[in-house]
């Protein structure tokens, strides 16, 4: 399953969230074709990543930051880059571009702090703006539960969208983290899964104010939980679309 958009138009250019992808891209083209050497390359995920082992010394605090601007390859890269390309702009469209520029560092941070206590005494770097962008899903959770999310379902050869309200396709992500986080320690599978859960659930308490501030419980109920103006008119896809039953 792998969302591809949502119905959820934004109502300012998001500038930092396209800052953010393009300072993504651009470290992970410098990093992958400048690199003189594998050697270098692989050294530069130990120098700038999230190393565990090294924070709980008090050394290779720089990671804690660095680390979310590093990507371990194209699959790794485009997955997060399209997370955050479908729910940060409305995010920051809410909380302003300031405002939300400190959201998704304070929830990669989290993130981060997350991964440490799981695994205080793991060598292995991390490295991925995934604990941030995490953060950023679980505060579109918090303000547009029942916002629409194109989703692409592909099963062998079977390739379908299927559009679903954000509180099913995030809440199923975020259970498969904690899942993963329970069933297997951190360094199996290359995947921080306590980072993504940490992440996630700073993002929803980090929200939390703004989510108060518009209404609470009330602003859900003049919103019914979806975004308050009319959806995306979307184009049409050549993949069929299985449409929600009411």
């Amino acid at each position: 399953m792998f969302p591809i958009r949502d119905h959820n138009p934004s109502g300012r250019t998001p500038y930092v969230t396209w800052a953010l992808i393009a300072a993504n891209v651009g470290i992970f083209l410098l990093m992958w074709y400048g690199a003189p050497s594998q050697q270098v390359l692989e050294r530069s995920y130990f120098d700038w990543g999230l190393v565990p082992g090294e924070v709980t010394q008090g050394d290779g605090l720089s990671g804690l930051v660095t680390s979310m601007f590093l990507h371990g390859g194209w699959a790794h890269l485009l997955g997060n880059m399209l997370f955050l390309y479908i729910f940060g702009d409305n995010l920051e469209d809410v909380m302003g571009h300031l405002g939300f520029a400190a959201f998704y560092l304070l929830a990669g941070l989290a993130a981060a702090g997350g991964q440490v206590l799981a695994d205080p005494g793991s060598w292995i770097p991390m490295v991925g703006a995934s604990g941030a962008i995490a953060g950023v899903m679980g505060g579109y959770l918090l303000l547009f539960p029942r916002a629409k999310v194109d989703v692409l379902i592909i099963f062998v050869v079977f390739f379908r969208i299927l559009p679903v309200p954000a509180f099913i396709m995030l809440g199923l992500w975020f259970g498969l983290q904690l899942l993963g986080g329970f069933a297997a320690p951190s360094d199996v599978g290359g995947v921080a899964y306590w980072a993504h859960a940490g992440g996630f659930l700073a993002g929803v308490a980090l929200t939390l104010p703004v989510w108060l501030v518009l209404g609470g419980p009330g602003f859900w109920g003049r919103t019914q939980g979806a975004p308050p103006h009319p959806e995306a008119t979307l184009p049409r896809s050549d993949v069929p679309l299985i449409r929600r039953r009411r």
